[in-house]
């Protein structure tokens, strides 16, 4: 039988009152290998509550104490590393090392929780006005909620989502990704087992439909959404209408623009990897190539010879380059994506539909697929496909090709290939992409930077991991203060702008 996971609330893990059960699979041989609880809504009202209790407590421990947990548990993370790697290869389908990386950004943010007295460093200002003080303060607002999505089951919930929200002094209530729910649900055992007070942390799993109450529980200070625009759309405009803050990160249809310059192997290889790493399950994958017609063949034939290099096989075997979409249903929308593509008219060179693995014959692949001559028309050089499919745009030069990336409704990420500073420096000043790359297919930066999506790929004022999530975690606090010597003790009028000016 399946393992029957169960819910994280305070400090415990419980069996759920919910009869109704979700399956977790395998992707890799398409086995169930698990099932999680669809938690009631009486479950979820129960987290949201545990995380109100814990919050004075916990918002009132000094910051350089709250950051001694998270030692802790990085000093955990790094201990489990190889079987962390091991839950999300089994339950994603992410290779051996696209799995490794995974955990390794959910390390890197709570490596950078651990720094959290600094980062929580206010400003101040003396003699602002003739014997005023002036300082400011950030301070914790209450319970935040993460709904995390399926593609990154450690680095978003447990690297975007949790960490600095805590660190900051909140308390946390994640709904865990339905169909990627293990890895979530092995991380709270150690922030449990690192010592965090219970409540604290909240993991629970739960349909959409119970997940809603999150967006509008007078309790929930803050929502963090991973997901489709669509979605994300009704999130944001559900709990902000409630009054909460909101960060809803979207879709995307990253586009890269190779110029004639651009080194074509290496660009090549780059773009492959940007591509097709994590079965193009990533919002900051490359599916779109904008090409300079000079170089577009050859770009094209160095591309279909490395990918047919390529190993494809099962997640945990190290030797993958390329492992398997996360559901049976996910294989059939990206294959009825193909067929599509091919109705549209786009030039199919490379074919990913019917993919057996020997040995893994029901497992979820999709071969590498690539398209050219993708017109601007043609749906699936346009809409998120989120598997390993790459569309080739042709264009005469770079202004074309701009324009054509810029006309994209999505705006996570934008790549150029180029040896051209000049071409370089143009593209950073006028892509709407929110993270360039130059020469770099996946400009995710470093968890010390923000992750800056624009246009329909994020919703919100704040963004996530960075400096910017301490603000979004937080709330401003201005104290004035004047201390009173034996004449003004003595006064008997005082200004109406006493202090201000």
């Amino acid at each position: 039988m399946p393992e029957l996971l169960r819910p994280f609330i305070r400090g415990e893990f419980t069996p759920s009152e919910s009869s109704k059960t979700m399956d977790i699979f395998d992707p890799s041989t398409g086995e169930v290998i698990a099932q999680t609880p669809c938690c009631t809504q009486k479950e979820v009202e129960r987290a949201i509550a545990c995380a109100k209790d814990a919050y004075p407590a916990w918002s009132e421990t000094p910051p350089h104490k709250r950051a001694q947990y998270f030692f802790k548990l990085r000093n955990l993370i790094a201990q489990h590393f190889d079987e962390l790697t091991m839950l999300v290869a089994r339950e994603n389908g992410k290779t051996w090392s696209e799995a490794a990386g995974d955990v390794q950004k959910a390390q890197e943010m709570t490596e950078f929780a651990c720094s959290i007295p600094t980062l929580l460093m206010g400003e101040g200002l003396m003699n602002v006005s003739s014997g005023f003080d002036t300082v400011r303060y950030r301070e914790p607002l209450g319970v935040f909620a993460g709904i995390a999505p399926w593609n990154f089951p450690a680095m978003i919930p447990m690297g975007w989502m949790a960490p600095l929200a805590i660190a900051c002094g909140n308390t946390y209530v994640l709904k865990a990704a339905s169909g990627t729910p293990m890895t979530s649900l092995r991380f709270a055992a150690l922030y449990q087992e690192a010592g965090f007070p219970a409540g604290v942390l909240n993991v629970i799993t739960c349909s959409r439909n119970e997940a809603e109450l999150l967006l509008t529980h007078p309790d929930v200070s803050g929502v963090t959404f991973v997901g489709s625009t669509q979605v994300g759309l009704h999130v944001y405009a559900t709990a902000a209408a409630a009054g909460k803050r909101v960060q809803a990160l979207c879709e995307a249809k990253n586009h890269a623009l190779v110029l004639k310059d651009a080194p074509i192997t290496r660009t090549a290889a780059g773009i492959m990897n940007s591509a097709f790493g994590c079965a193009g399950e990533r919002c900051m994958a490359l599916p779109v190539v904008v090409a300079e017609e000079a170089i577009a063949d050859e770009l094209v034939r160095e591309l279909v010879r490395l990918c047919k290099a390529q190993k494809i096989g099962p997640a945990y075997a190290k030797e993958t380059h390329l492992g398997p979409v996360v559901t049976q249903a996910h294989r059939q929308s990206v294959t009825a994506w193909i067929d599509k593509g091919v109705r549209e008219g786009a030039e199919l060179v490379l074919d990913g539909r019917g993919c057996i693995v020997p040995g893994y014959e029901n497992g979820f692949y999709v071969g590498h697929t690539i398209f050219d001559r993708v017109t601007p028309e043609m749906s699936i050089g346009n809409e998120e496909i989120f598997g390993p499919v790459l569309c080739i745009k042709r264009v005469r030069d770079f202004e074309e090709g701009l324009a054509l990336m810029n006309a994209n409704p999505f705006a996570n990420g934008s790549v150029i290939f180029t040896q051209s500073g000049h071409y370089a420096r143009e593209f950073a000043r006028k892509t709407h992409g929110g993270m360039v790359g130059i020469n770099v297919g996946i400009p995710v930066p470093a968890g010390v930077f923000s992750f800056t999506g624009h246009k329909k790929s994020f919703f919100g004022d704040l963004h996530c991991h960075g400096k910017d999530a301490v603000l979004f975690f937080t709330e401003s606090k201005t104290v004035t203060s004047r201390w009173f010597d034996e004449e003004e003790i003595r006064k008997e009028k005082v200004s109406t702008w006493d202090g201000t000016i």
